[in-house]
């Protein structure tokens, strides 16, 4: 079963994915991976890392860091490609594939992540996918962002065709739209 977890920041969605994942790693005996995307690039980054890390203590994910190309993580040594992958965020991934360190924009990011994205699901079919719901500020953002934002709208579209679940998380109320 693929499910896809959209929510705003700091909303609870990832703890939510945690537990989901979890179950589905237990109910179907498989082993449990965290496919971490964020790839630092300060400070405040390597805290938040540190934090999801300290939160995940004990709850029996094995990290694999993949910050782009995330189907290359079903090929990686030691990965089951059959387990329970929990892949967070699409946000991160979107951004490290359309804004690479030291490079130029790359337009061309969403068709491959939302191809990548799609292409994971159908290999695996034992995924959380999660991303964050930035879509209802009423500010008007430079033409950059917008692409970035209408991106990771497209990535979600993908995601909701291909997954058999798809749940949002509010302020902590967890609102299931699809399964």
């Amino acid at each position: 079963m693929n499910i896809y977890i959209s929510g705003g920041c700091k909303n609870g969605k990832s703890h939510f994915a945690q537990e989901v994942a979890q179950k589905m790693a237990r109910e179907k005996n498989l082993p449990l991976y965290y496919l971490a995307t964020m790839i630092p690039t300060d400070e405040e980054d390597k805290r938040r890392i540190k934090r999801h890390i300290l939160e995940r203590e004990g709850w029996g994910f094995e990290t694999v860091e993949q910050g782009t190309d995330i189907c290359k993580a079903l090929e990686a040594e030691g990965v089951n490609p059959k387990g329970v992958f929990l892949i967070d965020s699409v946000t991160a991934l979107l951004q490290n594939e359309m804004f690479p360190i030291g490079e130029e924009f790359n337009l061309d990011a969403v068709e491959k992540v939302s191809a990548d994205l799609v292409e994971f699901a159908k290999r695996n079919g034992n995924v959380v996918f999660v991303s964050d719901y930035i879509f209802s500020d009423a500010r008007h953002f430079d033409d950059i962002s917008e692409t970035y934002l209408k991106g990771l709208a497209t990535c979600g579209k993908a995601l909701a065709k291909v997954c058999d679940e798809v749940w949002e998380v509010a302020y902590g109320n967890v609102i299931k739209y699809k399964g």
